[in-house]
Parts: structure tokens; C-alpha cells; sequence
């Protein structure tokens, strides 16, 4: 009889496999190796484009720090890439050598059609256990962002906007998201 593993792969054990391989995306979940595809045109236009329009507000304002596509640590079993991260001043201390060692104030995540179910359940719950402050979705084929704020340890939706709405959204009150702008035009 073959001997099989059942042991899971901690988060300290992924970390230490180095870089992916190119065209894939690895991530740990509940001890087990998730691959994903490489983000698609408009995803990729989504993500750019925010981080533009943030990093641009948090460097002017001096708020913290913003990342995009990093290992990031939820517990001794995950670590999940978020396509943006943002941490702010009094969290910088959670910023480690190889990954996030904590939640980040904000996640963002871009839905592909290959992610849809992975975004808004599996993240959603992970995130949402893990102790981010604030989690956002946006979907490129429907031209939607929400937001979410974490509220007596669970999301509330407190903002949701599609097409060409312009949002303030926390964690930052003072500025304006033109949606238009996150969607690619062609």
C-alpha cells in the first residue's frame, strides 16, 4: 500500500520556494499550493491605473505604503497575493523581507472570469477572518467596484459604483476614484 502525505505546508515552508515559475501565480491555501493564470489585458489595465491613482494620493499625503501582487501572510497555512495592498504609516512594521507578515489596511481584488468564485467567496471570507480593515472588488466586464469595511469582524458593503460614478472610498475619505478611468478602452 503506498504511503501517502497528509501534511500541509505551512506558510514558512511556501515562503522559502522562492520565485514562481513565469506565467503562474502560486499561492498557499489551507496548506495546499493554488496555482492561477497570469492576469488578463483589462485586469492588468485595472490594477496599473489604481495604483496610479493611489500611490499618487498616499505619496502626496504621506499615509503609508502600496504594493501590488505580494506574498502576504493570513495565518500559518495562507498566503494569498492581493493584486493591491496598502499599509499604512503606523503598520509599516508588518512589511518583512520576503512578505507581508500581517493584514493590510486595504486589498484590492480584480475579478477575471477565472477568478470570479475565488474573489468573492474564498478571498472575501479569507480576508474578512484575516483583519483587513477594508476590501475591494472590481469587475472589469461589468465596470463595478465595491467596498467593503470591516465592522464588528464582518464586511459591510459601504460604497459601490459602475461605469463612470466617481467614489471616495476608505481607507481614503479625501480622495475621488473616477471609475472611467479603470476601465480599458480599446
Amino acid at each position: 500500500m503506498p504511503i501517502v502525505s497528509t501534511a500541509k505546508m505551512t506558510a514558512r515552508q511556501f515562503l522559502q520556494l522562492g520565485e514562481d515559475p513565469p506565467g503562474i501565480r502560486l499561492e498557499l491555501v489551507d496548506g495546499e499550493i493554488a496555482l492561477s493564470p497570469s492576469p488578463i489585458p483589462s485586469h492588468a489595465f485595472v490594477i496599473s491605473t489604481l495604483l496610479r491613482i493611489l500611490g499618487l494620493h498616499i505619496e502626496e499625503n504621506d499615509l503609508g505604503k502600496i504594493f501590488s501582487d505580494v506574498d502576504t501572510v493570513f495565518g500559518e497555512f495562507d498566503v494569498r497575493r492581493p493584486d493591491i495592498l496598502f499599509f499604512s504609516k503606523a503598520r509599516l512594521h508588518l512589511i518583512g523581507e520576503k512578505a507581508m507578515e500581517g493584514p493590510p489596511d486595504l486589498c484590492v481584488e480584480v475579478i477575471s472570469p477565472s477568478s470570479m468564485e475565488i474573489d468573492r467567496d474564498d478571498k472575501f471570507k479569507q480576508y474578512q477572518d484575516g483583519g483587513v480593515a477594508n476590501f475591494w472588488i472590481v469587475d472589469p466586464a461589468i465596470k463595478t467596484l465595491e467596498a467593503f469595511q470591516l465592522q464588528n469582524r464582518a464586511y459591510t458593503l459601504v460604497a459601490r459604483g459602475k461605469d463612470s460614478d466617481q467614489l471616495s472610498l476608505p481607507p481614503f475619505p479625501d480622495l475621488q476614484i473616477p471609475l472611467q478611468k479603470l476601465w480599458l478602452k480599446k
